[in-house]
């Protein structure tokens, strides 16, 4: 076994070496490795069956490690470890549109196998760095990974939840997906004492560990998991919900509406369907007839009967 070992150690600083620099002669390895040219030259053999694309250069016998058609594992060394982690925790607060639910799932498989050391450099980086932009609560990217690492192994998560009126629960799900909006970030799962699924805002979310039994994933409820995070968290949580048919096409609408605040779905080139929630009629009404566009209201009732009324008050103001 000790054979074995040797190699693979050998192997992997050899692998370490290729990474570092562009052209390494055959000798130069040799040495580094204080092994023969032949050793060096049967690694690279090995290396190559595992999927390495380890390339000979001409004239100096020298090798370099190339692009294959796979990645292959790479070797990082302290400061590029903490650099990429860096960089995948602020995509993953959204300064790059559409990578931010990519960003959380390679953080969770880089911070599974970061040393300790590496972890407090990051925290102390990260505490030490204040985000420009911040438009409200943001979601930690430690929740944010536990979350994804609970996804990833299809293990039961429990967590604190505070809802929007302040009172606060514990929660066992089956999380399963992130999803980010543009503007937070939300958890789909399987509520498993309301037996139902739900959405959770991420950033009132505090999870407990350790995480729970593992579990077989259900069909989610819609297979456009975007545009169900968006009409469960614009619409369920108020008193009223609104539909409204807009005279402008699903693009210009999108324009004006964020995700959170209005589900849109086209109806044809010229129309849409607009669905958001309020707690006040007034505030729904107006909401929408401040966008400027052409509209109709079709529900709820009471909110068709204001709408009439408001204009009437409107009309008689300028009369």
């Amino acid at each position: 076994m000790g054979g074995m070992a040797e190699t693979s150690a050998r192997l992997l600083r050899l692998l370490s070496l290729l990474q570092t620099r562009r052209d390494r002669s055959g000798a130069e390895l040799a040495e580094r490795l204080k092994v023969t040219p032949r050793t060096v030259r049967r690694d690279i053999e090995r290396l190559r069956a595992l999927g390495y694309p380890v390339l000979a250069t001409a004239g100096t016998a020298g090798y370099r490690l190339g692009a294959g058609a796979d990645l292959p594992p790479l070797l990082l060394d302290d400061d590029e470890a903490v650099a990429v982690a860096m960089g995948l925790r602020t995509a993953a607060g959204g300064s790059i549109t559409g990578i931010e639910e990519t960003s959380v799932r390679a953080l969770a498989k880089l911070e599974q196998v970061l040393p300790s050391r590496l972890r407090h450099r990051i925290n102390a980086l990260r505490s030490a760095t204040v985000p420009l932009a911040n438009t409200g609560p943001t979601a930690d990217p430690d929740t944010l990974t536990a979350i994804a690492a609970a996804v990833r192994d299809a293990v039961r998560l429990r967590f604190g939840y505070r809802a929007h009126d302040g009172t606060e629960s514990v929660r066992t799900t089956e999380p399963h997906r992130l999803v980010h909006t543009g503007r937070r970030w939300y958890l789909i799962g399987w509520d498993v004492d309301r037996a139902d699924w739900r959405t959770y805002r991420v950033d009132r979310l505090d999870p407990r560990t350790p995480t729970g039994p593992r579990f077989t994933p259900r069909t989610p409820p819609d297979p456009d998991l975007g545009g169900y995070t968006s009409r469960a968290i614009s619409t369920s949580a108020y008193r009223y919900q609104g539909r409204f048919t807009l005279h402008v096409s699903a693009e210009t609408a999108a324009e004006r509406f964020s995700p959170t605040t209005a589900a849109i779905e086209p109806i044809d080139e010229h129309s849409c369907t607009l669905r958001a929630g309020s707690d006040s009629l007034d505030e729904l009404a107006i909401y929408v007839a401040g966008t400027g566009f052409g509209f109709r209201v079709h529900e709820p009732p009471e909110l068709v009967a204001h709408v009439r009324g408001l204009a009437a008050r409107l009309g008689e103001a300028v009369d």
